[in-house]
């Protein structure tokens, strides 16, 4: 990387901190003031706002978002024993929370084009057996909604509970309708990298069901209604209090914000369709620098190196992304990453190995094929709101050095 040119990271939490740093250290301020540190009023203040951000309903805040989808499948009454549907290409923390339930994960196929569960693939594994499915954990990746329209009532005609896993797309629609309210139940994080991001962990479920809601109220505090005396087997799972406010400053701005990442995203649409898969190729760029080239100039055919060639995100219809990440796809991914790096461009790999392929989870005989693939390709590039267009810009351009290298 030439001397100093400023890094572009995939996610930058302590530029999103800059941004607010005034009223985060206010925040914080005021909570070492009131003395009061785990679920108190800070934590009971962000619980409303956050469940009002949704159109009303309960937010129960939680340590992470892990244990926010280990206390929402354990609410909406799965077992150990159970089976629960889910997709392969998530972070683990997904099928660990299936796991420390004492469930087994059921893994289904993803869609091509959005690479999120695709609703046909969880209609087959129901008519296929193996035990009937408790509940079904759709995640929605990258800031893309799962299809919840076609998944809902496909679980409801089989008596699944679906717990949303909204780790990746707070604020995200389908159908007009926010992601989190589709299901009995949703699990959210509010790790640094997220579009809503804590200095720290954190989580929340979130239910429109009051007696849900309840049910997780007692699990995150060790089964308690009374101090201490346990009703029911919980744990301690608290958002505390330092948390809580510094997220009460950052949810105000998280519309404002995912706007901005949408900004970047349709930037990087438009400079990378000239040479995405199905696209004429581009003209290659003026020098090893990436100069800013004309690449509207009309091109000629056969010129480039098609395995360079891009796939671009696909929006589905009726979806409102909020782009949590920026995912390409190659079949080069590790030689783009490797070249990226060297022009201080550090993108990302969410997620390399799938699930079922991974030493913990791993099931030899299952073959989901679009999953793998996907696992193979995917590149994210820097995608937030710390960025500008001409950081976009720089991306661009050195990905047509690459695909012209």
């Amino acid at each position: 990387m030439s001397d100093g040119i400023r890094p572009l990271l995939t996610a930058d939490p302590a530029a999103n901190f800059r941004a607010h740093a005034e009223e985060i250290r206010a925040a914080i301020e005021r909570v070492l003031v009131d003395g009061h540190y785990i679920l108190g009023p800070e934590v009971e203040a962000f619980e409303r706002e956050f469940a009002d951000h949704h159109g009303g309903g309960h937010a129960l805040g939680v340590a992470n978002g892990t244990e926010a989808l280990e206390l929402a499948l354990r609410a909406v009454g799965v077992q150990r024993g159970d089976a629960v549907a889910t997709v392969a290409n998530t972070a683990s923390a997904t099928v660990a929370a299936i796991a420390e339930v004492g469930a087994r994960p059921v893994f289904v196929e993803i869609d091509e084009a959005t690479m999120t569960m695709s609703p046909a693939a969880l209609a087959d594994v129901f008519a296929g057996g193996g035990g009937r499915i408790k509940a079904v954990v759709p995640v929605h990746l990258y800031g893309h909604p799962a299809d919840l329209p076609a998944i809902c009532p496909l679980a409801a005609s089989r008596g699944a509970a679906v717990v949303e896993d909204c780790a990746q797309a707070h604020g995200a629609t389908v159908a007009g309708r926010r992601i989190g309210t589709w299901g009995a139940a949703a699990a959210f994080s509010f790790y640094p990298t997220k579009n809503l991001g804590a200095i720290g962990d954190g989580g929340a479920v979130f239910t429109r069901d009051k007696a849900l809601a309840g049910r997780v109220r007692l699990l995150r505090q060790y089964g308690w209604r009374q101090r201490y005396v346990s009703e029911s087997a919980g744990r301690n799972s608290r958002l505390d209090e330092m948390q809580a406010a510094i997220l009460r400053v950052k949810l105000k701005y998280l519309d404002a914000e995912n706007a901005r990442r949408g900004g970047i995203a349709a930037r990087y649409l438009e400079r990378l369709d000239r040479f995405a898969v199905g696209r004429d190729r581009p003209i290659p760029p003026s020098s090893r620098e990436h100069e800013r080239v004309d690449d509207t100039a009309p091109v000629s055919a056969g010129i480039g190196d098609p395995a360079r060639q891009l796939v671009l995100p696909t929006v589905a219809p009726g979806a409102q992304v909020v782009w949590h990440q920026f995912v390409v796809r190659t079949p080069r991914r590790d030689a783009l990453l490797a070249y990226l790096a060297e022009f201080g461009i550090r993108c990302g790999v969410l997620y390399p190995v799938p699930a079922h392929r991974q030493p913990a989870y791993a099931q030899p005989d299952l073959a989901l094929p679009v999953t793998e693939r996907a696992c193979a390709e995917v590149l994210c590039l820097p995608c937030h709101p710390g960025l500008d267009l001409a950081d976009v810009d720089r991306v661009c351009t050195t990905i047509l050095g690459w695909s012209w290298a």
